[in-house]
């Protein structure tokens, strides 16, 4: 039998729901041919996607944990915060996601009303229609615009039209991390912060903010990413261990979106050990048990 040292899991994964390229259950479906033993689902600001992921799971033996991952800013620099067994249907957790839902389409109208005064035919009832049953993000108007021909390639998308700062960008409601942390805390799950390194911050400035955040309720740091050098993820591991912190990794799996990260093996040697798990487990039930 597989020990839960050797098992593959993968703890940050994306479908359709947000950003990702593969339904909830096609996701299911592939963790599974890939045999992994777990998967969380971490969809961008939405856990629409929850109830079908389990459904596959449940059917095909794939343990599933309930996750979402929120966009927040830190001072001018954006901040992911992932969320581990979530309770989607607490009134107050999905209130807000839905304040969420109507802020990215709202959002969504004005990206698609400056590209037109650019000169494209695209509008956001037009990609819906495309891409029905998916949450669209500016990956769904980048696609349109290169499938359509109207722009050469995705780089040439985000680098002139819709990257952050250019001319047809329009920015996300901003929530700090911590509170997001709040958030999370109120759907009854355990608040991570997201691939830290990619927020390039300098290390003491990243210090100062993971103590800010286990003082304001943080559970854990992801310590394996797809893109971590070996040394980033020795500062990481050295980091949750400096704070009392637990960690997770995963792929941040998107499907065809982000082709070069593999579901459970990133850029082709990452392994989350089973043990993130096994803890984080430990920790979630500790808290209902003490009923916070």
């Amino acid at each position: 039998m597989t020990s839960q040292f050797e098992a593959e899991i993968d703890l940050h994964t994306h479908s359709t729901e947000s950003d990702g390229t593969l339904s909830p259950e096609a996701l299911v479906a592939l963790a599974v041919q890939q045999e992994l033993a777990a998967i969380a689902l971490t969809d961008h600001d939405t856990a629409s996607g929850l109830k079908a992921a389990r459904t596959a799971a449940a059917a095909q033996g794939l343990e599933l944990v309930n996750g979402i991952e929120l966009s927040t800013d830190y001072n001018g620099t954006e901040v992911h915060m992932l969320g581990y067994w979530i309770d989607e249907t607490n009134p107050a957790f999905a209130k807000r996601l839905e304040h969420f839902r109507q802020g990215r389409e709202e959002r969504n109208r004005k990206m698609a009303r400056k590209l037109q005064e650019e000169g494209f035919s695209v509008s956001y009832e037009k990609l819906k229609e495309l891409y029905p049953g998916t949450v669209i993000t500016r990956a769904h108007f980048a696609r349109y615009l290169v499938e359509e021909g109207l722009v050469k390639d995705h780089n040439t998308v985000f680098g002139k039209y819709l990257g952050n700062g250019c001319r047809c960008y329009v920015p996300r409601e901003k929530i700090t991390p911590f509170d997001a942390i709040e958030l999370i805390t109120t759907g009854g799950g355990l608040a991570y912060f997201a691939h830290p390194i990619l927020c390039r911050m300098p290390s003491e400035r990243l210090d100062a903010l993971v103590k800010s955040l286990k003082e304001h309720g943080l559970t854990g740091l992801e310590a394996v990413y797809s893109t971590y050098l070996p040394a980033e993820e020795r500062q990481i591991k050295r980091l949750a261990e400096k704070y009392d912190l637990l960690c997770s990794g995963g792929s941040d799996f998107h499907g065809a979106n982000k082709p070069r990260i593999q579901l459970g093996r990133g850029l082709g040697a990452l392994h989350v050990p089973a043990l993130y798990l096994t803890q984080m487990k430990e920790r979630h039930e500790r808290l209902q048990k003490a009923g916070c």
